[in-house]
C-alpha cells in the first residue's frame, strides 16, 4: 500500500490502519472518525484494505474453538515437560 497524506484530514494510510480496529469497535472520537472518513473517501487501497479487515473479523467471530482432545493434550504436556528437563528447566 503506497504511503500518502490526504490534504484534508492528514492522516497517512498507516496511520489509517492503525485505527481500523478502533473504527470498527467504534471507540474513537467524533474528530476522528471524521478524519477516518475523508481519507477513505479518498483512498481506494485503504477502503480495500478495510474492506479486507472486516471481513476477516467477520469470519473469525464465526468460527468455533475446537477443544484440543484430552489425550493430545497429555501428549503435549509430556512432550513440554522431557524438553524442558532435558535443557536443566524445571516444569
Amino acid at each position: 500500500m503506497k504511503i500518502r497524506e490526504t490534504a484534508s484530514a492528514g492522516l497517512t494510510c498507516r496511520d489509517v490502519v492503525g485505527l481500523l480496529a478502533d473504527f470498527l469497535e467504534r471507540t474513537l472520537t467524533e474528530r476522528r472518525i471524521v478524519e477516518l472518513e475523508e481519507h477513505l473517501a479518498g483512498c481506494e487501497p485503504c477502503r480495500a484494505y478495510l474492506n479486507t479487515y472486516r471481513r476477516t473479523k467477520e469470519l473469525t467471530a464465526r468460527t468455533e474453538r475446537a477443544e484440543m482432545p484430552e489425550e493430545m493434550r497429555k501428549r503435549l504436556r509430556d512432550f513440554l515437560i522431557r524438553q524442558l528437563s532435558s535443557e536443566g528447566l524445571r516444569p
